[in-house]
C-alpha cells in the first residue's frame, strides 16, 4: 500500500509540476540517498534506478563477500555463509547485489521520503523561477490579471507563475480587471523567506525603452541607440536617440510615417506625451532640444557645476516649464543639467503687469495655477493661445475667459 502511494506521488509530480524528467530523477535519487545513508551509514555502495515515466523505482545495495568471521562493516560486507544462501555459486571476493524492497522501509521512512520529496520539488521550482526571472529583468512580458487588490495586482505569466504589479508601478489611469492582459517590464526579483517575489513595472523608463525597441526595428538592430529616457508616467516622457549611420534619421525612424510607430507606444502608456530628441554631445544644443516644444534664444552652460541658464521669449517660458513643471524637470533629468529658465533681458517688460497685482479680481488659487505653468505676468498669460491655456492649467473655460477678459482690460485702459 505504501509502495503504491509513493508511486502515485511520483506520477503526480511528473504530470503536474513544471519539471523535466532528468531533474525529477535526480531529485528522487537525492531524497532516497539521504534516507539510505542515514539508515545504512553510507550510500556509496547503493545503486538507485528511477523510471519516472512508469512510476517505479529500484534500489540495489552492493556488498563484498568476505570469509566468515571477517565482516568488519555489515553495510558494505557480507559473510560467505550468508551470501551462498542467496545464490550458492557466490565466491569470496565477489560483489553481491540485493534489492531493497519498499517493504523494508517503515511507515516513518515513507512519510519522511514524501515530505522530503515535496520540499525538494518546491525548492527546485522556486530556485528555477528565481533564476528564470533574474535573467528577464529589464525585459517586457505579457501577463493576465489574476487578482486585484487596493495596493497591487497579481498577474500570471504563460506558465502560471505569480508576479506582482504594485500600485506605485502602475501608470495613473491604469485600471485592470481579472482576466485583462497586462504588458509590463520585469523590474526586480528577490527572495523573501525562500519564495521568489517578482515585481513588474509600467512606469519605469526601461519600459519606455523596450516599447521603442519593439516598435522600431532600427533600434532592435542596433542602427539607432537610446542614449537616455525619462518619464513622468501618464503625463510626459522624453527619449534621446542617436544614429551611427548618417543615412538614418533617428527621430523620424522612432516616430514613423505619420506617427505610425509612436502612436502604439502612446496608447500603451495611457496617452503619455512623448518627445523624441536627437542626441548630441553639444550641451547647449542638447538642452535646447530637450526643452522642446519651447523655442530657446540662448543657453549659458556651466559644465563644471552641471547648471544651465536658458533665455527665451516670454511666451515660450510656460512651454518650457510645461504643465505641472514636468517639461523642465524631464529636460533636466534627460540632460543631467540643473536648468533655470529666464525671459530674454533684451525685451521690454515695462508695460507688463505682475499677476499678483490682480489678486483683488482673480482668486489666489487661479493665480497660483497660472504661475505653475510659468506665467508670472499678464502678458505671459495673454501670449498663450486660449485652447493651450485651458489644456495646460485644467481650468474651466468660463474661468479662463474671465481671466483673459480681466487681463486684457488692464492694457485697454
Amino acid at each position: 500500500m505504501e509502495k503504491l502511494s509513493l508511486v502515485d506521488t511520483f506520477s503526480e509530480f511528473k504530470e503536474f509540476k513544471n519539471i523535466d524528467t532528468e531533474t525529477l530523477m535526480r531529485i528522487l535519487e537525492d531524497v532516497f540517498r539521504g534516507l539510505l545513508a542515514k539508515k545504512y551509514g553510507t550510500d556509496k555502495n547503493i545503486d538507485i534506478i528511477v523510471n519516472v515515466d512508469k512510476g517505479d523505482l529500484e534500489i540495489w545495495r552492493n556488498r563484498t563477500i568476505v570469509e566468515d568471521g571477517k565482516v568488519e562493516d555489515e553495510n558494505i560486507q557480507i559473510a560467505y555463509s550468508d551470501a551462498i544462501k542467496i545464490e550458492p555459486d557466490f565466491e569470496v571476493g565477489e560483489e553481491l547485489s540485493e534489492e531493497i524492497k519498499f517493504e523494508d522501509f517503515g511507515r516513518r521512512d515513507i512519510l519522511a521520503i514524501r515530505q522530503n520529496l515535496v520540499g525538494k520539488i518546491q525548492d527546485y521550482e522556486r530556485a528555477n523561477i528565481y533564476t528564470k526571472y533574474k535573467e528577464k529583468v529589464g525585459e517586457i512580458i505579457i501577463c493576465e490579471v489574476y487578482q486585484v487588490w487596493k495596493k497591487e495586482i497579481m498577474v500570471l505569466d504563460e506558465d502560471g507563475i505569480e508576479l506582482v504589479l504594485p500600485k506605485t508601478e502602475q501608470i495613473p489611469g491604469d485600471f485592470f480587471h481579472k482576466g485583462d492582459t497586462v504588458k509590463a517590464v520585469v523590474l526586480k526579483v528577490e527572495m523573501r523567506n525562500g519564495i521568489p517575489n517578482i515585481i513588474i513595472s509600467r512606469v519605469s523608463p526601461i519600459f519606455l525603452e523596450r516599447l521603442f525597441e519593439q516598435e522600431v526595428p532600427e533600434i532592435y538592430d542596433g542602427l539607432i541607440t537610446i542614449k537616455n529616457a525619462v518619464r513622468q508616467p501618464g503625463e510626459r516622457a522624453k527619449i534621446a536617440v542617436e544614429s551611427y549611420d548618417d543615412r538614418v534619421d533617428p527621430v523620424g525612424a522612432c516616430v514613423g510615417m505619420k506617427g505610425s510607430r509612436i502612436h502604439g507606444i502612446v496608447r500603451e502608456l495611457r496617452n503619455e506625451n512623448i518627445d523624441v530628441i536627437n542626441y548630441t554631445p553639444n550641451a547647449e544644443l542638447y538642452i535646447t532640444r530637450a526643452l522642446s516644444p519651447a523655442k530657446v534664444i540662448s543657453v549659458d552652460v556651466d559644465n563644471e557645476n552641471k547648471k544651465a541658464n536658458v533665455f527665451m521669449k516670454p511666451d515660450q517660458v510656460s512651454l518650457a516649464i510645461g504643465k505641472g513643471g514636468y517639461n523642465i524637470k524631464l529636460a533636466s533629468k534627460l540632460t543631467g543639467f540643473d536648468i533655470d529658465v529666464y525671459r530674454d533681458s533684451d525685451m521690454d517688460y515695462e508695460d507688463d503687469v505682475d499677476l499678483q497685482d490682480f489678486s483683488d479680481e482673480i482668486d489666489q488659487w487661479i493665480i497660483d495655477t497660472l504661475k505653475g505653468i510659468g506665467c508670472d505676468t499678464a502678458k505671459d498669460v495673454l501670449a498663450i493661445p486660449r485652447e493651450e491655456l485651458e489644456e495646460r492649467t485644467d481650468l474651466e473655460s468660463e474661468t479662463i475667459d474671465n481671466v483673459i477678459k480681466i487681463l486684457k482690460s488692464e492694457f485697454e485702459d
